[in-house]
């Protein structure tokens, strides 16, 4: 079933420039796997999809989580962990291409990939997603205690106004933050230009109290929103799902400068020794009720366009999780950067974290 926000404007936001290098091929299985090592977000995938794996082919997963992307790619690049499979966001896919970490996929060889929606498929950052195999994407937007602060958030630039001082959470992650904040003073939210940065970085500054920083995992963010620690959250479809359950009065606020849009990817090692587990894994995720189940469970929409029948008809029509075409047009995608831009970004990131009061 085609729902109309999977829209080519979202493909198109989600595409960025790669070259078309040859991957490293990783070596063949040279016995069969019994343990596969899974490098994600920390509560990202449910655990009942990773034991109803094992118990349908026999192998372990073994999930090593990381806190930030920028972390995830950063031990990539270094060597310091052996994975098989890992989960990138698309800003990401070119780099790891070009430095020839990520083994080839072929789309061909996965029974299952034919159920991922074609609006996910052949990105520029990707063609032919020789290297990635879509998983879910999403919007970030602002989670808004009403019942403490009204209707007064509407806007990224909202978050500096003075009666918000210390009030505001926010994950560590610089690409966003940077991004947002670029946003909220007429830049591009992917700007690489060192005088925008230093405006940026100047911006961060000026909050009359630092934003509070909070865990990646929902679970361990959203009690800070529903305890009153912080009254705004920079956020996630999952967090607003978790927090008005608990509180009514929870709002999830796109801004009207337009919100980030982000897509999630499965790659394989290009140094794996378990090409064919892997394959089977990446296969087994893409089964409809699979892709159903991760929907349900963690509240974050699935490329895979087949399990959308099998999600929860509360979720499915639900615009924070799902959103309209209308705001996916206004949205802000990000990039790849530049190596310069890279050095930029976390140069500025340092010095905001280094002197925040």
């Amino acid at each position: 079933m085609r729902r109309p926000h999977l829209s080519l404007l979202f493909l198109i936001g989600l595409a960025v420039a790669c070259s078309r290098q040859e991957p490293s091929r990783p070596a063949q299985d040279s016995q069969p796997a019994s343990e596969l090592v899974f490098y994600n977000w920390e509560g990202d995938m449910p655990s009942s999809v990773l034991d109803a794996f094992t118990a349908k082919h026999g192998v372990k997963v073994r999930y090593v989580t990381f806190g930030s992307q920028e972390e995830a790619v950063e031990t990539i690049e270094a060597g310091k962990l052996v994975w098989d499979v890992a989960v990138v966001e698309t800003e990401y896919l070119s780099r790891l291409i070009r430095g020839r970490l990520l083994a080839e996929i072929d789309p061909q060889g996965l029974t299952n990939f034919k159920n991922v929606s074609p609006n996910f498929r052949d990105l520029a950052a990707d063609p032919g997603n020789r290297h990635s195999v879509p998983y879910h994407f999403g919007t970030t937007g602002l989670l808004v205690r009403t019942d403490l602060l009204g209707d007064s958030v509407k806007r990224w630039a909202d978050l500096w106004k003075p009666g918000f001082a210390g009030r505001i959470g926010v994950r560590d992650s610089r690409r966003e933050v940077l991004g947002f904040t670029l946003v909220s003073l007429g830049y591009s939210f992917n700007s690489e230009n060192p005088a925008e940065l230093e405006a940026a970085l100047k911006r961060l500054r000026e909050f009359k109290k630092p934003p509070v920083f909070v865990e990646v995992e929902a679970a361990k963010a959203v009690p800070k929103l529903l305890g009153g620690e912080v009254a705004v959250l920079q956020g996630w479809a999952e967090d607003y799902a978790m927090a008005v359950e608990k509180n009514k009065a929870v709002r999830y606020v796109i801004p009207e400068e337009g919100c980030t849009l982000w897509g999630d990817h499965f790659v394989v090692s290009a140094r794996t020794p378990n090409q064919s587990a892997a394959a089977r894994f990446l296969d087994f995720l893409l089964e409809p009720e699979v892709g159903a189940l991760m929907v349900n469970e963690k509240k974050y929409a699935n490329a895979n366009e087949a399990a959308l029948p099998l999600v929860k008809p509360e979720i499915r029509n639900d615009p924070v999780i799902y959103p309209p075409a209308a705001q996916l047009a206004k949205g802000h995608y990000y990039s790849t950067l530049s190596e310069e831009g890279e050095r930029l970004y976390a140069d500025v990131w340092s010095r905001f974290k280094t002197t925040r009061r």
